[in-house]
């Protein structure tokens, strides 16, 4: 099996380019996200994560600090390389790097199909589901 490697990366950066190229193959090709929706001035101040297996960019998020949380989001994994750890290898990264920022807590909006992933995480929903882009999410919150 091969290993899968997670670095934070800056933006616009080669890596982070690649990055990039993913979310627009998942949300706006895959999942049929408007363009104009997914990328936003968030992106700007946003850390970056990247997964790379067997020499490939094949997951990224993105991490935000808002004020009193740090929120994850823009969460994908490539289809080829789906359920072999790529999501919670980035998940560990970024939770721990963020672990001392805004007192550890963490916040995300998950498609409603994915919540088991953050739940093994120690994320909980809170309030109901809600319609992003045509897709159903739950907010959730590991505090």
């Amino acid at each position: 099996m091969t290993a899968i490697t997670v670095l934070t990366v800056p933006v616009f950066s080669t890596l982070c380019n690649e990055a990039f190229r993913l979310r627009r193959e998942v949300f706006i090709i895959e999942q049929n996200v408007p363009p104009e929706e997914e990328f936003d001035a968030d992106d700007l101040s946003a850390y970056h994560v990247v997964a790379i297996k067997s020499g490939d960019v094949c997951g990224t998020l993105r991490v935000i600090l808002a004020k009193d949380y740090v929120k994850i989001g823009r969460v994908v994994t490539g289809i080829a390389w789906r359920g072999q750890g790529v999501a919670s290898a980035m998940l560990r990264h970024a939770m721990e790097e963020h672990k001392n920022v805004r007192d550890g807590r963490f916040h995300l909006a998950a498609q409603s199909d994915k919540m088991a992933l953050y739940e093994r995480f120690g994320f909980k929903a809170y309030d109901g589901e809600f319609l992003d882009v045509g897709i159903p999410h739950f907010n959730m919150k590991n505090f």
